[in-house]
């Protein structure tokens, strides 16, 4: 298996600088992008800041993007190859929030102190993919569907129910889109929802068999409670 490369110095303390102004920008994109979208009733001036908001929150990550492909020596394919989520929430700022894992994972390691173990950061990943992945689904299905004629996702609430059972691939069909934006919204979410089930399954279905085998293999006499 090809080893992950090591962060050069410079990125190492460019990631501890912009941990902070990230998160915060991160927060911004999101809030943003939602009030622009539910807040129909708005005054004109503030949605054009909530705009306004959104594309310099971009704007900031794709400089981070840039500047960490720069500092990393590694060039754009390999960086690609070796950071696949900082690409796809580069791409899809909505997601952004998922590098808390990340970066919380790198500030325990540069203090020395126990780390998130494999199966607890397979479910916190899993977790927060689908709720920030249902949220940005039912914001940018009701942004294309509730106007449109013969729609069903007429109130945010209705697309809040849709993205919950296309993620958990129920698929009710009480509400479905009707926009081509809105079904190939519901296509990737819908490849996500198995993605991140087959994902949950087999950690826990790892963690039971290790659970089990290391039982199995204490001596006996060793059992809890044994005296």
């Amino acid at each position: 298996m090809r080893e992950r490369p090591l962060v050069p110095p410079a990125q190492e303390r460019w990631d501890r600088w912009t941990e902070t102004p990230l998160t915060v920008a991160s927060l911004v994109y999101l809030a943003a992008y939602a009030v622009r979208i539910l807040g129909h009733d708005l005054p004109g001036t503030l949605r054009d800041l909530c705009l306004a908001l959104t594309y310099v929150s971009w704007a900031i990550f794709l400089v981070d993007y840039v500047v960490r492909v720069r500092l990393s020596g590694l060039g754009l394919l390999r960086f690609v190859r070796h950071h696949f989520l900082d690409t796809v929430v580069v791409v899809l700022p909505l997601l952004r929030p998922l590098r808390v894992v990340s970066v919380y994972d790198q500030v325990q390691r540069r203090h020395d102190k126990p780390r998130l173990t494999l199966y607890a950061r397979v479910m916190v990943y899993a977790g927060m993919t689908a709720g920030l992945l249902g949220f940005a689904g039912a914001l940018t299905v009701y942004h294309f569907e509730y106007d449109a004629p013969g729609a069903t996702v007429r109130t945010f609430g209705d697309a809040v129910w849709w993205a919950c059972a296309t993620l958990a691939t129920v698929g009710y069909g009480d509400v479905t889109p009707v926009t081509p934006m809105g079904r190939l919204t519901a296509v990737g979410m819908m490849g996500v929802g198995l993605a991140l089930l087959g994902a949950v399954t087999g950690s826990f279905s790892s963690w039971l068999i290790q659970a089990f085998t290391r039982e199995d293999e204490r001596p006996p006499g060793d059992s809890p409670g044994a005296s």
